[in-house]
């Protein structure tokens, strides 16, 4: 049987599960193979063919069993893997922005390193002890996602999301704290 019948794929949009299931069943290797060749990353191509079917899912009304289903599928999954290599350059950007700031609070006197780290350290402060355990775990310790999903016994994607906060909140106390100085 070739996928997707236009019958699948009305059954798909009137909320039929197994339809659905079967769907990603068929989709799923070609899914994975084509956002590896993307993001050269296993684990988060599957994060993307997953979140991908769900947003299918969520919004099941909108498909349009006339069209290619084939290439609307390849091409939220091309586009949701550029925000993904966004996201990853941005924050490449940032690791580099902070290390460029350690090695300034290194040459400038030690009133103005002082006032950094205590900055950096009073925002880290502020976060709940789940997000600092997870900054932690990845930024000094370099474990991944999935590693510290499975200590923590908690999502892979719970991880991703606390640390992007985490992250965020930091960036947004320290840039505040640099222009009050």
């Amino acid at each position: 049987m070739a996928y997707p019948e236009k019958n699948t794929l009305f059954r798909v949009k009137d909320g039929d599960k197994l339809e659905f299931g079967r769907l990603y069943t068929y989709y799923r290797i070609p899914s994975l193979k084509f956002c590896v060749s993307l993001v050269k990353d296993e684990e988060e191509a599957e994060n993307i063919v997953h979140e991908v079917f769900i947003k299918i899912w969520d919004k099941r009304d909108q498909i349009k069993p006339d069209l290619n289903f084939n290439s609307y599928l390849f091409t939220c999954l091309r586009n949701k893997a550029f925000d993904y290599l966004k996201e990853v350059k941005k924050s490449d950007l940032l690791k580099s922005q902070y290390l460029m700031r350690m090695e300034t609070a290194r040459v400038d006197d030690e009133d103005v390193e002082n006032s950094k780290f205590t900055i950096l350290h009073s925002a880290i402060d502020a976060l709940s002890e789940k997000r600092k355990l997870i900054l932690k775990m990845n930024v000094e310790e370099g474990k991944s996602y999935q590693e510290i999903a499975e200590l923590l016994n908690i999502s892979k994607n719970t991880v991703k999301n606390q640390l992007v906060k985490a992250k965020q909140i930091l960036r947004e106390k320290i840039d505040f704290a640099s222009i009050l100085t």
